[in-house]
């Protein structure tokens, strides 16, 4: 087995001795790999699959939250298949095969560990691209509330953050309505802000604790909608400013979402309207839905400012030239070859659009 986990925490915590004591008690060999950094590295994945190939590993074990995570996958697929792994996130190739995978859970967030998605960084050109297969869905994953408590706010914040976007990345959406879907999303939004404020003023709450972490596998894991009927234009933006700039991609994800927003609200009015009723419980003025679903938007920032994140780029310590932006923009539309977004359609000028108005 090899057993990947990120950077010093895992150790301190003592969760990595647990874990590793539970294998040996059970006569299960492992092959420690560590140093996985958050939006993690396609040149730490190829090492690892070196490391895993010379130890002539079966399975592999994730101790982390979504960077340990997307990194075994990654991992996963090049030891079974025994191909370079870049070009499957190139969508060049699909994977056939990748070996298992299990997950201990110390951060709510990505929900990786549930999903069938993994995202690397190729630090050649900054490029930070996805893929979803479910051969590597993880086989099980450990849920213990109790591993997240010693979280810095920051991580907390972060985590919650990206929660709450993969759930309303699925309710933006130009599918046909689908009263199930929605409702369940709008409820989880609501259960994330709600919760997510208790563990400000009580980071030891258990029970907020397992609400999050339960929120987060539920948000990402296709059950609240496929992510083919999802917007996700801002976390495709994201990607490529974390891939640039190696920012948190919770954090990432706060300075855009307003932007973005506001870009695109009239083109569906009665949603935006919706979500700020059913997340905020806005006044809902069907004389007027603009000032509803600004209501909306100015209730989701205030949640994140409470939250210490970020809602403009320039929060973050970035400066977004216009060059930078047009670099970004670029990436981002895979040079011009693709459009993103189904609130509205985003080709490389609206893309720049939005991150000025974030920056």
């Amino acid at each position: 087995m090899l057993l990947l986990y990120g950077g010093g925490s895992a150790e301190r915590s003592g969760i990595l001795d647990r874990v590793r004591a539970s294998l040996e008690e059970q006569q299960i060999e492992s092959v420690p790999f560590g140093g996985i950094v958050p939006n993690p590295r396609l040149s730490t994945v190829r090492r690892a699959i070196d490391a895993g190939r010379q130890a002539g590993v079966d399975f592999l074990m994730a101790v982390g939250g979504g960077s340990v995570i997307d990194s075994a996958k990654a991992v996963g697929y090049g030891l079974a298949t025994g191909e370079d792994v870049w070009p499957f996130f190139e969508k060049k190739r699909e994977p056939g095969a990748s070996l298992p995978i299990g997950v201990v859970l110390t951060i709510a967030a990505s929900g990786s560990e549930t999903s069938n998605s993994a995202v690397i960084t190729n630090e050649e050109g900054l490029l930070k691209r996805g893929l979803r297969n479910d051969l590597s869905r993880p086989r099980f994953a450990l849920l213990n509330p109790e591993l997240t408590m010693t979280l810095p706010w920051y991580q907390t914040a972060c985590g919650c953050v990206d929660i709450a976007m993969h759930a309303i990345e699925r309710y933006f959406t130009r599918e046909s309505p689908a009263e199930v879907r929605d409702s369940m999303n709008l409820a989880l939004v609501r259960a994330v802000i709600r919760n997510s404020r208790l563990l400000k003023l009580h980071p030891d709450d258990y029970n907020a604790r397992a609400e999050i972490m339960w929120a987060g596998s539920l948000a990402h894991n296709d059950l609240f909608g496929d992510r083919h009927t999802g917007d996700w234009a801002c976390h495709q933006m994201e990607h490529e400013l974390s891939g640039m700039f190696d920012v948190a991609h919770g954090a990432g994800l706060a300075a855009l979402w307003g932007s973005w927003a506001r870009y695109v609200y009239k083109d569906d009015l009665p949603r935006f309207a919706s979500f700020a009723v059913g997340v905020f419980d806005a006044f809902t003025d069907f004389t007027d839905l603009e000032t509803t679903a600004l209501a909306g938007i100015h209730a989701m920032e205030d949640w994140l400012r409470s939250m210490e994140m970020p809602t403009r780029v320039s929060d973050l310590d970035i400066g977004l030239t216009d060059d930078r932006i047009e670099l970004l923009a670029d990436k981002c539309t895979f040079g011009g070859q693709r459009t993103i977004g189904q609130v509205r359609e985003l080709g490389r000028k609206e893309i720049a659009d939005i991150y000025r108005m974030a920056r």
